[in-house]
């Protein structure tokens, strides 16, 4: 479900997740008073009031504390990209030169990242990865170990660490790309969510019109934060995710050498 939301547009994903859920919330108020009379309603203020504190104040950390992890493991995926594109372009600068070894070595780096962009990249939006992609990095390496052979020991070394580095990088980015909050602390704050809102119910004000603008005003800001939540939680999928540019960068710029 999480994965469908992130992949909406923009708009449509702060419908179904602010929105929407915040009209649905601005209802409580109106079932509660139905149900129970004010009068009942103003006995709870005092011991309410004191609960819902604790409570929100719980909650606040724990959703910062979500946001801060998802924006950093966002900040991660990009550092990824940065790192695997780097390594290829130092394989391309060692590749260089007309031998055959070093023609193929620079056609299977081409190919390697052509197809991370064309087929990885839109399949990682859907929390999968490629086979294509890693029969590239395959043939990659085995154009390496081919041109390793024919140039000295420490050119050779540095060949197979740079290939390491797109490796991890490769292994990185694909980990992410299955989703950042693990499912305990989507439960915690998908309950926190519902406890805290559900809280405001049981405060008894003279004005319905006014209690309710008050949990309008809860449940936006708190269903807002769940949404940042989910916009970076997939950080290869929807309108907000890293994009493949610095590998196209090195690509157009080792294009025809």
């Amino acid at each position: 479900m999480f994965l469908f939301l992130a992949s909406l547009p923009f708009w449509l994903g702060a419908f179904f997740t602010v929105l929407l859920p915040t009209a649905l919330a601005m209802t409580g108020p109106f079932i509660i008073r139905k149900r129970l009379p004010l009068s009942r309603l103003v006995k709870n203020n005092e011991v309410a009031g004191f609960h819902f504190g604790t409570v929100g104040v719980i909650y606040a950390v724990m959703l910062a504390f979500a946001i801060v992890t998802v924006w950093e493991k966002f900040s991660e995926a990009e550092l990824f990209v940065l790192h695997e594109a780097g390594a290829s372009a130092a394989l391309h600068r060692f590749a260089a030169g007309p031998e055959p070894d070093a023609v193929a070595m620079r056609a299977a780096i081409n190919v390697y990242m052509q197809s991370a962009v064309e087929e990885e990249w839109p399949r990682m939006a859907a929390a999968r990865e490629s086979r294509e992609t890693a029969r590239a990095l395959d043939a990659l390496y085995a154009a390496a170990m081919r041109l390793g052979e024919g140039k000295a020991a420490a050119v050779g070394v540095e060949i197979m660490r740079e290939l390491g580095n797109i490796t991890q990088a490769r292994r990185g980015r694909l980990h992410l790309a299955m989703g950042v909050v693990p499912p305990a602390l989507w439960t915690m704050l998908i309950f926190g969510a519902a406890l805290t809102i559900g809280f405001s119910y049981f405060f008894g004000l003279e004005d319905l019109r006014a209690q309710t603008m008050m949990t309008g005003g809860l449940s936006s800001i708190v269903f807002l934060g769940l949404f940042i939540i989910v916009s970076y939680n997939y950080p290869f999928t929807g309108e907000v995710s890293v994009e493949p540019h610095p590998v196209i960068s090195v690509m157009e710029n080792f294009r025809g050498r």
